[in-house]
């Protein structure tokens, strides 16, 4: 039964960040330029070094699967590098790639997360003190994901190209 409670506080962070990232953040990021939009993502994947709980003994259960533990961790330390990159890179033509392998980086990591929680037959006791990284925080990642790669996929107007182009020179 335990584990239905925790899917479920899964699913309802998923739809409470989707309220909030529909009513006030999407509307204030879609009118920005791509670089000024990304910031505040990057900013947030940054805290991704919480990640790194996943291997402090007494903040989880002994009995926490330690193929998770280390995935995660390391999955999410790397993704909050490269999202660091990133943010000082932008908007240079760099800093878009930089952010395009960290979407592509951090994306990767919460679906390789999942798996490996459930390829060990993960129990919510395990998460102990972490319990809210999935329940809490991941949720707003996969969707700050998907806005980022919103983001990068959208043309950009031909003065924001040149004003890229320019800052790379």
């Amino acid at each position: 039964m335990s584990q239905l409670w925790f899917f479920g506080s899964i699913a309802f962070s998923f739809i409470a960040w989707g309220i909030v990232t529909a009513r006030y953040i999407w509307p204030e990021l879609r009118l920005q330029q791509r670089a000024e939009a990304l910031r505040p993502v990057l900013i947030l994947h940054s805290f991704r070094f919480i990640g790194l709980a996943f291997l402090v003994p007494g903040v989880v259960s002994p009995d926490l699967p330690s193929a998770f533990a280390h995935s995660a961790a390391y999955g999410d330390i790397i993704a909050a590098i490269l999202a660091l990159l990133a943010l000082i890179s932008l908007p240079s033509a760099s800093g878009v790639v930089i952010a395009w392998i960290f979407s592509l980086w951090g994306t990767a990591d919460l679906f390789n997360a999942f798996y490996q929680a459930n390829q060990a037959g993960l129990t919510a006791g395990q998460l102990g003190a972490t319990y809210f990284i999935p329940t809490l925080i991941v949720p707003l990642l996969m969707i700050t994901h998907v806005m980022a790669f919103y983001l990068l996929l959208r043309p950009q107007p031909k003065a924001v190209r040149a004003f890229a182009d320019n800052a790379t020179s």
